[in-house]
Parts: structure tokens; C-alpha cells; sequence
């Protein structure tokens, strides 16, 4: 059986391990979503990992609704994303850009406009925005069928800029309550026409994106993410199986290279499942590497490699506070607290002085 210690192939990515960075949005770009110089420290300090995947970087101002998160549609966010990929390159790491686009869980204030969703519904809960507090989110009104094209144009257009930024590869987020997680799942999608109604309907407009990714950039450059199971953000479905396990056939029929799935566990810290977990379904649907994440601590994670559920594990939460995260895990070294008042607070405090481990008696 494989180890974390072990590479692996994803698609055209050769990575060192796989113990990988999961997508953590962090709040330090600018209004415009432009990346900023210590967005480059941040994930250079990080190129341990054996693939990192960006936090969520929008794909159009109508889809990035979260304040001080990354863009990747205009020639400054490229420019800005390309000092990141050279940064964590000549560290010997290997980088994604996850594709992003919020749906109904957008705000007026940040992305300029009405957000768009499957169905005219609003998203539960509150927001944050540039203005002090939180604030209820505002009622999406139904993406119409002749916007979808413009869609798909946006979702190339940011494949596109992600090669010239630098990016091994993409993810497409498609999971946690986002836009196309909202068309997935029948609690949030409506939808009368050709998207909505059955489950081959409502993961029309998944395999629609990712056809356009594949043939923009090519099949080995292009990963997923689902969220197979429970409610979030609002969203969630009646039948998790056969919804993700047809969701995930037809990804590995449009070839794309690997599956992340962000699914709760019963042990887990951050949420819980509501059914039996989905993720055997969809393994035995897609043909290429499984990617498990949510709250794995390293003995589990080996243990879910031995069991041939996954061939890889990413970790969130814990490479926030440890740069050397692999490092770690490996030699089992104490992990740095997280200080979550400081996880979207901007500046380098609580982003950048987590330290790596010192060896006893060597200088600092």
C-alpha cells in the first residue's frame, strides 16, 4: 500500500507526497482581487506539501463575493498570482489555482451586483462584506439560459490565465454551497429547464465547465472538488449517493485527472454527515486519484491509504498554523495553535509568523 511519504501522479502534476494543502481562503488580496507580495511568502513557506491548492480565487467580479479574496480575470491578478507560482516553484513545490465562482453566496457590496444562483433563493445565514459586522445575504435571482455561454467563456478565460500565471494545473470548485454545488443539489435548484429536475440535469452544467476546461488547458491540468455529503451553506440533497456517484462517473467519462471531495466524518470536528459517507460511491465510479479531506490526522489518513479509500489526503486547517505541516505529521512534532480571530484579518500577523520547527539547541 502506498504511503503519505510516497509521490503521485495527478494528471501532468508529479507530487513529492501526498499529504496535500487544501484550498484555505485567507483574506489578503486586495479590493481589486489582486494577489499581494506576502500571498508569494505565504505559499512559498508552504511548498512541502506534495500539491497545494490555492484558496478559492474567483473567476469574474459577479462571482467573487468574499472581501479581500483573489481574482484570476484581469492582467493584475495574473501578474500578481505568477509572483506566487515562481515563489512556490523555486521552493520545489508544485501549485493549483481553484476556479471559483460563489453563486448565491455573493453580496452587492463585493461583487458589484445581483448574484446569480440555479434558482431565485437565498442563501441562510450571514456574510461578511467591507462594511463593519456581518450582513444577510441578498436573494440570487436564476442564472437564464442564454448566460450560460458567457459562463463557460469565464471559466476558460480563467484556465487560460492560470497557465499564464504560472499553475501547474486547476481545480474546479464545484463543492460547499457554491454555484455549481447549487445546481447539484435539489434543495437549492429548481430549475424547470435542461439544468434542474433530474440528476442527470442538474450535473449538466458541471460536466458543461469541465469539457471547457479540458479542452482549454487539457484533461491533465484539470482536477475537481465535490462535497458529497450534508448540509452546507445552505445546500444539500435528498439522495447523496446516486447524485455524487453519477456526478463523479460522468467526471471520470469527461477525464478529468483527480477528485477531491470535502466530506464531513463522524469523528470529525467541523461538521458531521447526515447519511452513511458517500465517498465509497465514488470510488468505485472514478477511475483516477481520490483525493479524501476533513479533519484527518495522520494516523487516519495512512490508515484511509491502507484501506485503499483514497490515494492521497489534503489538510486544511493545520497547515494555516504549520508551514512544515508534512514535517510534522511525519516525525509527529507538536503542531503551532491556530488563532482563528486572525485567520481573514489581513496583514502578516497570523498569516505569516507561524514557525517553522527548530531543532532543539539549533539557533533560530
Amino acid at each position: 500500500m502506498p504511503r503519505l511519504t510516497d509521490p503521485i501522479t495527478l494528471g501532468a502534476i508529479r507530487a513529492k507526497n501526498r499529504m496535500l494543502m487544501a484550498p484555505l481562503t485567507r483574506g489578503r488580496a486586495t479590493r481589486d482581487a489582486v494577489p499581494t507580495p506576502i500571498m508569494a511568502d505565504y505559499y512559498r513557506q508552504r511548498a512541502s506539501a506534495g500539491l497545494i491548492i490555492t484558496e478559492a480565487t474567483g473567476i469574474s467580479r459577479i462571482g467573487l463575493g468574499w472581501p479581500n479574496a483573489p481574482g484570476i480575470w484581469s492582467p493584475a491578478q495574473v501578474a500578481g498570482w505568477r509572483h506566487v507560482t515562481k515563489a512556490v516553484h523555486q521552493a520545489g513545490g508544485k501549485i493549483v489555482s481553484q476556479l471559483w465562482h460563489m453563486g448565491r453566496l455573493g453580496t452587492y457590496e463585493v461583487n458589484g451586483g445581483q448574484p446569480v444562483s440555479s434558482s431565485a433563493t437565498t442563501a441562510p445565514g450571514h456574510t461578511r462584506t467591507y462594511s463593519p459586522g456581518t450582513h444577510p445575504y441578498p436573494q440570487a435571482r436564476a442564472l437564464e439560459l442564454d448566460e450560460i455561454p458567457a459562463l463557460l467563456d469565464d471559466y476558460a478565460r480563467a484556465a487560460e490565465n492560470a497557465m499564464e500565471a504560472g499553475f501547474d494545473g486547476i481545480q474546479l470548485h464545484a463543492a460547499n454551497g457554491y454555484l455549481i454545488d447549487q445546481f447539484l443539489r435539489d434543495n437549492s435548484n429548481f430549475r424547470t429547464d435542461i439544468y434542474g429536475g433530474s440528476i442527470e440535469n442538474r450535473i449538466r452544467l458541471l460536466g458543461e465547465i469541465v469539457d471547457r476546461l479540458t479542452a482549454t488547458i487539457g484533461k491533465d491540468k484539470v482536477g475537481v472538488r465535490l462535497s458529497p455529503n450534508g448540509e452546507v451553506q445552505g445546500v444539500n440533497d435528498s439522495q447523496p449517493h446516486a447524485l455524487f456517484g453519477a456526478a463523479a462517473k460522468l467526471l471520470d467519462e469527461k477525464g478529468a485527472a483527480w477528485l477531491e471531495l470535502r466530506e464531513p466524518r463522524p469523528d470529525g470536528t467541523r461538521g458531521r454527515p447526515d447519511v452513511p459517507p458517500v465517498h465509497p460511491v465514488i470510488r468505485k465510479a472514478f477511475s483516477r486519484p481520490l483525493i479524501l479531506n476533513a479533519d484527518y490526522r495522520y494516523e487516519d489518513a495512512q490508515a484511509a491509504l491502507d484501506k485503499s479509500e483514497a490515494d492521497a489526503i489534503a489538510f486544511g486547517r493545520p497547515f494555516l498554523a504549520n508551514p512544515d505541516l508534512p514535517r510534522r505529521l511525519i516525525e509527529k512534532l507538536p503542531l503551532n495553535p491556530q488563532r482563528e480571530e486572525l485567520f481573514y484579518a489581513g496583514g502578516e500577523q497570523g498569516y505569516l509568523d507561524y514557525p517553522a520547527w527548530e531543532e532543539p539547541g539549533q539557533p533560530v
